[in-house]
């Protein structure tokens, strides 16, 4: 916990800024009396429930406060406690004109830019509806978000070649981990990270260089190493299935039931939509046919209570079934899918008149997901669903991005590429790195 120590001077000028107004008389249970007397131990456990905005608001109430986040006590406290607020976190990156490969197939492609510099994330709290603002000032320039897991966010070098990649806990500017680069050269390959408070996981699929004029979805190489002293260091490699299409950048990681090495990364494929699964324990991959496959467009997968959910919009042109965005959770077998949920009619026709047939992206995160348009300059771009209130609400913009829009130009502009984001305090299993930094040259 040493590490912490560092961070002082970020810490007090975090950048949360929940409002924070006063207008009722002061609540009997907030006397001073009662909480003088409380043990110490006690109010420790009732901080470490709070969320990082309230945290680093509370540190400023008298010095012990401010010294929680460095003490050894507490952080070992706030992890086996494991409060898990499910946030989102977006970044501002370019975007390619949107890919079309059949009449209903429509994607974005996000990809990185001289002019662009994601230095800046943007945090969004579902539960109050609010925008927050982090900055990354250690990251170098040429490397791109591509995934979050455990509290850390996965950087990927933009050039062509072995890709360098980078963890960064986005509560710590000076927390900056760098990971040894890929073997095999690739462009823009799918990224997936697994992170637990034992061990690190991250696969790389796809874009292979085979020429410098050249790209072909050939390989998966992965990245493995935990607290029991066992790594493989991009020795673990497999073959991707033949003919597969994947979209770069995007992979889900859906931990099964029973713990272990028993979780799975899934991907879209495209030219015809199914879903790939790459299983960690048995280094192999698998392919599952997606429902209505031949009528699906934008689809995406999000991780929802620990469930793959396929989100997508249905367009039937042909037959008499109204057009709607639906989801499906896969079954426990694995190969078929229920539909759980269908965006109510009317609401649909309000998000298709604004997405105009331009495509939309979804990020899922405990029971919250996160619709958002993609190629539209229109500030109301975003939905929020929630499962557990079955509720569907507009997202405010976002103060912080030019035009308060949660977006940029139409085609190719600015848009914002989201996340699942938990923040996280402490996030020990960094530690393990610190001896294979030396191999990452840069």
């Amino acid at each position: 916990m040493e590490a912490f120590v560092d961070h002082t001077h970020y810490v007090t000028t975090f950048p949360f800024s929940y409002p924070f107004t006063t207008t009722n008389p002061p609540s009997p249970w907030m006397d001073t009396r009662i909480w003088s007397r409380l043990p110490q131990r006690l109010i420790d456990r009732i901080i470490a429930f709070l969320p990082p905005p309230a945290f680093f608001r509370a540190r400023s109430v008298c010095k012990r406060w401010y010294s929680l986040l460095f003490s050894h006590t507490f952080l070992q406290m706030y992890l086996q406690i494991n409060p898990k607020p499910y946030f989102f976190i977006f970044f501002k990156q370019t975007t390619t004109h949107p890919k079309t490969t059949t009449t209903t197939t429509t994607t974005t492609v996000f990809k990185p830019s001289d002019n662009v510099v994601p230095k800046e994330g943007y945090v969004f709290d579902p539960e109050t509806l609010t925008w927050h603002r982090l900055v990354f000032p250690l990251i170098p320039p040429g490397f791109s978000p591509t995934c979050s897991s455990g509290g850390l966010i996965c950087w990927a070098s933009d050039e062509p070649g072995s890709k360098g990649l980078i963890l960064s806990n986005p509560l710590f500017a000076s927390q900056v981990t760098p990971l040894p680069s890929t073997l095999r050269p690739r462009l823009f390959p799918s990224v997936g990270l697994a992170i637990t408070n034992s061990s690190i996981d991250v696969m790389v699929a796809g874009d292979d260089l085979i020429s410098p004029f050249a790209v072909k979805n050939l390989t998966t190489e992965s990245f493995h190493i935990d607290v029991g002293g066992f790594y493989s260091i991009w020795g673990t490699t497999s073959s991707l299935p033949r003919l597969c299409s994947l979209e770069s950048g995007k992979m889900v990681y859906v931990q099964q039931h029973g713990g272990g090495l028993t979780g799975k990364f899934y991907c879209m494929n495209y030219s015809p939509f199914s879903v790939l699964g790459y299983d960690m324990g048995r280094n192999e991959w698998c392919k599952i046919q997606a429902p209505m496959r031949r009528f699906l467009r934008s689809p995406s997968l999000v991780d929802i209570r620990g469930k793959l959910v396929l989100i997508a919009a249905v367009e039937k042109s042909k037959l008499n079934v109204p057009r709607s965005l639906r989801m499906w959770r896969l079954q426990s077998c694995g190969t078929t899918w229920v539909e759980i949920e269908r965006m109510p009619q009317q609401l649909y026709a309000q998000f298709a008149e604004v997405e105009g047939g331009r495509g939309f992206t979804c990020v899922g995160n405990g029971e919250f997901v996160v619709v958002m348009i993609t190629g539209t300059a229109a500030p109301e771009k975003a939905l929020l669903f929630d499962f557990g209130r079955k509720r569907w609400v507009w997202i405010p913009p976002c103060p912080y991005v030019a035009g308060h829009g949660c977006g940029g130009d139409v085609g190719g502009g600015v848009e914002l590429n989201g996340f699942a984001y938990e923040p996280r305090l402490a996030t020990p299993v960094t530690g393990l790195l610190d001896q294979l930094t030396s191999l990452n040259p840069f």
